[in-house]
């Protein structure tokens, strides 16, 4: 059977996927990870019927980097039998200015997307070494890039820009938004399962790890949450969110920090790591009784609202509001605070609902609907790969 490979690369993981192609569509084969990259490295493979595969732990000194994270899975891959390798598709964060859809990657391209490093320095890196690789190893199989700022393209330039001198915008620097691999999935799944929400004004939350939110009309992006780089919006993991330059001025100035001190601090050391001081994992942060966690969890859910009445106020008002990823998917606490204060916007929690895991959590009296709908990036990526290699060449 023919293939997709699906890579999505990450500083402390990656994840991929198999792909069947038949005549009926993709049918997902295989779905891994390694975790714990240079810690605890653990490959870790289900089949479809999720049946496992692999479970493998490895010493942090075999597995200590991303290079040598792909090698293991490709090894592992190796040995599967029945599966013709079709193409590679690979999430990129960053597509800069240029990148408005997935592309066929060559040497040009690749040189391209690296110059966009600087831009999603937690990410990019990570994304092209497994395209690099993989180029070097099978150079006749396709390498297809996805974005995470393709979803985004369109918006006007007064959404785009920022009140900054001409030609800073002209070399590239506005607002890209991300996680729009996510947001495109969920755009046509609320289309298959809520058609009449879908056509209207939604707003998605991607709470997870990193974390943004995304204003839809009729399933197209509007506005988002995150801007310039992956840096912006709402507090993740490690990352502050929205900050005012001036702290950054400060920390330069007045405390002397360099500039990769600075952001090391802001990529890995910030968010609720840092406000809390006891995890960047909201699971641990709901199970403490640390006040420095209840602090962050507040902070969080506090952006989280205002961000929402920033994306209401693009879209002339919310339809439905849409919880997805890590923390929107699984924390039913973090989707009832939140929901809390979307109570203004009409939004009427269902309690037994939200705390089963429906679809659809919301009150049948909610001015809007509640939903929460399972992302699937890396079946967006297959989607993409396939259909960009089906074109007939120009």
């Amino acid at each position: 059977m023919d293939a997709l490979l699906v890579v999505n690369a990450g500083s402390s993981s990656l994840k991929f996927q198999v792909f069947g192609i038949s005549e009926a569509g993709l049918i997902r084969q295989i779905k891994g990870q390694i975790g714990g990259i240079g810690t605890r490295p653990r490959l870790q493979a289900k089949d479809a019927q999720g049946a496992v595969l692999v479970d493998r732990s490895y010493d942090a000194d075999a597995v200590g980097d991303l290079p040598a994270a792909i090698a293991a899975a490709r090894d592992w891959l190796l040995t599967l039998q029945g599966f013709r390798l079709h193409a590679v598709g690979h999430r990129v964060v960053h597509g800069g200015p240029d990148y408005a859809a997935p592309v066929l990657i060559d040497a040009e391209v690749l040189e391209r997307l690296a110059s966009y490093q600087d831009l999603a320095p937690l990410h990019q890196p990570n994304n092209l070494a497994p395209i690099r690789q993989a180029m070097a190893i099978n150079p006749d199989v396709p390498q297809v890039a996805c974005f995470d700022t393709a979803f985004h393209h369109g918006h006007p330039e007064a959404v785009n820009c920022y009140a900054m001198p001409r030609s800073f915008y002209d070399e590239g620097v506005r607002r890209y938004g991300f996680h729009g691999l996510s947001y495109e999935y969920i755009a046509g799944r609320l289309r298959e399962v809520a058609p009449k929400a879908a056509r209207g004004r939604v707003i998605v939350a991607h709470l997870g790890s990193g974390a943004s939110m995304c204003a839809l009309s009729d399933g197209h992006s509007v506005e988002t949450s995150m801007g310039f780089t992956a840096l912006d919006g709402l507090p993740m993991g490690t990352r502050p969110g929205q900050l005012d330059p001036g702290v950054v001025l400060y920390l330069i100035l007045q405390r002397g920090m360099s500039a990769k001190a600075v952001s090391d601090l802001l990529y890995h050391e910030a968010g609720l790591k840092g406000l809390s001081g006891v995890s960047n994992d909201m699971r641990d942060l709901l199970a403490s009784d640390d006040q420095h966690a209840k602090l962050a969890i507040d902070h969080f859910v506090y952006r989280c609202g205002l961000n929402a009445g920033m994306l209401a106020a693009a879209l002339g008002g919310v339809d439905a509001f849409v919880f997805t990823a890590g923390v929107g998917e699984n924390s039913a606490p973090i989707r009832a605070r939140i929901a809390e204060r979307l109570a203004w916007l009409g939004a009427e929690l269902d309690p037994v609902a939200n705390d089963a895991g429906a679809m659809t959590i919301s009150t049948a009296s909610s001015r809007i609907a509640l939903y929460v709908l399972p992302t699937d990036e890396e079946l967006m990526i297959a989607r993409h790969t396939l259909s960009l290699l089906k074109e007939p060449a120009a």
